[in-house]
């Protein structure tokens, strides 16, 4: 199949997921709801009493970690979705048909973009609201912005691994949560690593994705030391995207079979 019908198949199911979302307003709450009730409590419960040596304002330490929160769970969507056309045949109608078999996986990728630029403008503004300001140049801004979609992308591939393993919407749901949850909070997301125990301060700092990719958002779009790990988190998403791309494919390949 030539590289234009995947390309026009991938398209229209990607505009299939993005069109559900109307019929679906709980899935818009996770991306607009959420983030704002998630920033204001972090700002106006726990700013106060954390410390962010080298930023005049815990917004600024904490908004470029809560977006790239947002943007790892931003897959959600698609997980959920997998699982649900995998409950209802509608996998096994996609392979009976004459179109590019990795579109169905494309395709919903390709919508979580769409959702999650949706849920970044609303923290940015949100974020505005509570004393957040950029204090790089447009250019770095611009970067960061693009950065912190490449990080939604990438999970995004984690959760479609996610969907077509798992049996339910509700145990895809968990098993999500589970997995990526308490790193997000593990990491320099929102308190600086330094204040935690030796060895979660280690964890956090050497091993942890979480912390290279907001010390590279923070560092595009407040500044500060974290401009050495731009290119290392451009690299863990290129990983992830790799490999969970990979084994999405070849779990797709049979899940409709023992769907």
């Amino acid at each position: 199949m030539s590289a234009r019908y995947a390309i026009s198949d991938t398209w229209v199911l990607a505009v299939r997921a993005l069109r559900r979302i109307p019929r679906n307003p709980d899935l818009l709450t996770a991306y607009t709801v959420q983030p704002v009730m998630f920033t204001l409590l972090f700002v106006f419960v726990f700013g106060g009493a954390i410390p962010t040596p080298g930023y005049d304002d815990y917004a600024d330490f904490m908004i470029p970690g809560i977006i790239v929160q947002q943007m790892s769970f931003g897959g959600f969507a698609t997980a959920l979705g997998l699982v649900d056309d995998l409950q209802k045949g509608l996998v096994d109608r996609f392979r009976s048909l004459p179109m590019s078999r990795m579109a169905v996986l494309t395709g919903r990728t390709l919508s979580d973009i769409a959702m999650n630029a949706l849920a970044l403008a609303v923290m940015i503004v949100v974020g505005y609201v509570v004393g957040f300001s950029f204090s790089t140049s447009p250019q770095e801004v611009l970067a960061g912005i693009a950065l912190c979609l490449l990080i939604g992308y990438a999970f995004s591939w984690v959760f479609a691994c996610v969907g077509l393993l798992a049996s339910t919407p509700e145990a895809a749901n968990a098993f999500g949560f589970i997995a990526i949850f308490p790193l997000t909070f593990a990491s320099s997301a929102f308190v600086p690593p330094e204040t935690m125990p030796d060895w979660l301060q280690t964890f956090a700092e050497d091993i942890n994705p979480f912390s290279i990719m907001v010390d590279a958002v923070r560092s595009l779009f407040v500044g500060g030391p974290g401009g050495d790990d731009v290119l290392p988190c451009i690299a863990w998403c290129v990983g992830l995207i790799a490999v969970f791309g990979t084994l999405a494919v070849r779990r797709y390949r049979t899940a409709a079979l023992s769907s």
